[in-house]
């Protein structure tokens, strides 16, 4: 089962994992890719160090699994055509291909830590990448491969680095609210996984901006909209209103899933339609 919410070390993270990390000193985040990378490494799966600049040295004492090709060192321009939009589905082909490369050399899948700033910068660039964390997040959850992105505060702005934060399952500094792929398709469920996802969190008016970035971003697929939500803890009126317009996009209903008891009165009581919402233990 992945870990969700918020994390404040880089150990006992496993084979399907996908945290972010933000920073503001590039030698905390070194330090938690080396401990993130180590205990990959102990999992038996092969780890790669995606490096942004001169920072090659994080691997320093992982010789032998350099070696061997158990750890492996890249720079963030081989990997993502850094200063460039990346290509989300191309970017998730070219992991998916690496992890059944490490599957096929006897490893248990791939570990991944990436200081990825540069690839966020400009607003086409946070676009992009935020439908790439997406979709990176949907292959992840149902396949050994898991990652750690790094984020820069001192380069970045507070609203980009919350969005970054809310399409992952778990980060240091989280966002009022997570909105990522669902780790199994719950209840059996059927059809295209782009139209499941899973919210965690509290949604109120601090958060209406960030859900509508995100569902905007992460939209696919078509015939409605299913919303695992078992750690959700709040959603108000207009977030449900902005989760059943997406559900309408993709030409269907919205069917909620949750513990939050207030979520179903909220929907009679409006009287929304094309909204379901069921109650888990």
């Amino acid at each position: 089962m992945r870990r969700s919410g918020s994390v404040q070390h880089a150990r006992d993270l496993g084979r399907h994992d996908h945290v972010c990390w933000s920073y503001d000193d590039i030698a905390d985040f070194r330090d938690r890719a080396r401990e993130y990378l180590a205990e990959g490494l102990a999992l038996g799966q092969r780890v790669r160090y995606v490096a942004a600049g001169d920072d090659a040295g994080v691997l320093s004492g992982f010789e032998e699994a350099l070696a061997s090709g158990a750890a492996q060192v890249t720079s963030l321009g081989d990997t993502y055509a850094s200063g460039s939009v990346v290509v989300p589905e191309d970017q998730v082909r070219a992991y998916a291909a690496a992890t059944e490369e490490a599957l096929a050399a006897g490893h248990t899948g791939l570990r991944v830590a990436a200081e990825a700033t540069p690839l966020v910068r400009t607003p086409a660039q946070l676009a992009a990448f935020l439908r790439y964390e997406h979709l990176v997040d949907r292959y992840m959850a149902g396949n050994p491969f898991s990652a750690m992105c790094g984020y820069d505060t001192t380069q970045l702005d507070r609203p980009a680095v919350t969005k970054l934060a809310g399409v992952h399952p778990c980060a240091n500094r989280p966002a009022p609210f997570r909105l990522h792929a669902v780790a199994v398709r719950p209840h059996g469920d059927s059809g295209p996984a782009g139209g499941v996802l899973e919210l965690g969190g509290e949604v109120d008016a601090s958060g209406h901006e960030l859900l509508g970035a995100l569902l905007e971003r992460i939209e696919t697929g078509s015939g409605g909209l299913v919303v695992h939500a078992p750690e959700l803890s709040f959603i108000d009126h207009r977030g449900l209103l902005m989760l059943a317009d997406s559900a309408r996009r993709r030409g269907g209903e919205l069917v909620l899933r949750t513990r939050a008891t207030g979520a179903a009165r909220l929907v009679e009581v409006l009287d929304i339609p094309d909204v379901r919402v069921e109650q888990i233990p």
